[in-house]
């Protein structure tokens, strides 16, 4: 049994422990939620039979946002692809064809601290090195030629920049709720509205989207639960429209027939009124209890 004083020793190791734990999951959520791979300033992209054009933008703050363009011949419009949390654009290219093929130009940026972008990583820098990217493909491309697609954690930064402009259409791969909410889920006792750097809150952007939405999302997702796409296409149901990859994962998307279907689908059509009358639309089932 222990006495009164043994339990006030025991609360005390325990209040230190949580600070403790605080503490670090504070200074050490930017190594646990981004994964960047580096490259050296002369490092040369190359992809077979693609041709690309590489470029660096200086922000006002000093640091570099490295970008490639993979060029059409004869562009329908520009797809930009706000990528994941890991890696660089250099592995990520590979996905540029997925657009090309259907005769658009993508292009692609690095995230501060990733590939060859430089400067100190916040939620509000890299808010503000989009839009500027975003600006300069607008003074080349009417909006009404632009897509902006979001995966995973750039689907965030995707919707953000859609609330803010006048893109075509906003497709969001795999997307979250806020990263609060998938953080809570590993530690749900932190206090995470203080501690996290990068809340993230998509559902709040969402609703000032103007644009046609698409979200895409594997139905066997671990990491960012179906259920969280569907949560999001209730905020605007009536431009949302929400495509489901069954069995799909999270990073495995790309390896089914059924997403490549629904990507063509979204970006080589126009969105049409949809006539409902004569439709069933306002016809109600009987309250009554029956077989049927």
């Amino acid at each position: 049994m222990f006495n009164a004083v043994d339990w006030k020793y025991v609360l005390t190791i325990v209040v230190i422990v949580y600070l403790v734990i605080n503490i670090l999951v504070y200074f050490l959520q930017d190594f646990l939620m981004f994964k960047p791979e580096k490259l050296v300033k002369d490092f040369q992209f190359y992809y077979e039979n693609q041709e690309i054009e590489e470029y660096n933008i200086e922000t006002r703050d000093g640091a570099i946002i490295n970008g490639l363009r993979f060029k059409t011949p004869n562009p329908k419009g520009v797809v930009f692809y706000l990528k994941g949390n890991s890696k660089s654009i250099k592995g990520w290219g590979k996905f540029a064809v997925d657009f090309m093929r259907h005769g658009y130009d993508v292009i692609m940026v690095d995230y501060r601290g990733f590939g060859k972008s430089t400067g100190r990583r916040t939620q509000k820098a890299i808010k503000r090195d989009l839009q500027v990217v975003y600006n300069k493909i607008k003074d080349n491309v009417a909006e009404k030629y632009i897509i902006l697609y979001g995966r995973s954690l750039g689907s965030g930064f995707a919707t953000k920049l859609a609330s803010m402009n006048n893109p075509r259409m906003l497709i969001l791969d795999a997307p979250y709720y806020s990263l609060s909410k998938v953080a809570k889920k590993y530690v749900p006792f932190m206090p995470l509205s203080l501690l996290i750097k990068f809340p993230m809150p998509t559902y709040k952007w969402l609703k000032y989207v103007k644009c046609p939405i698409h979200i895409i999302h594997g139905t066997d997702d671990r990491l960012i639960p179906y259920k969280t796409s569907v949560k999001l296409s209730k905020i605007q149901p009536k431009s949302t429209t929400l495509h489901s990859v069954i069995g799909g994962g999270h990073k495995n998307l790309n390896t089914f027939e059924a997403y490549h279907k629904m990507l063509a689908d979204i970006i080589t059509s126009r969105p049409k009124p949809v006539n409902l009358e004569g439709s069933s639309i306002n016809v109600k089932h009987s309250s009554r209890k029956t077989n049927a």
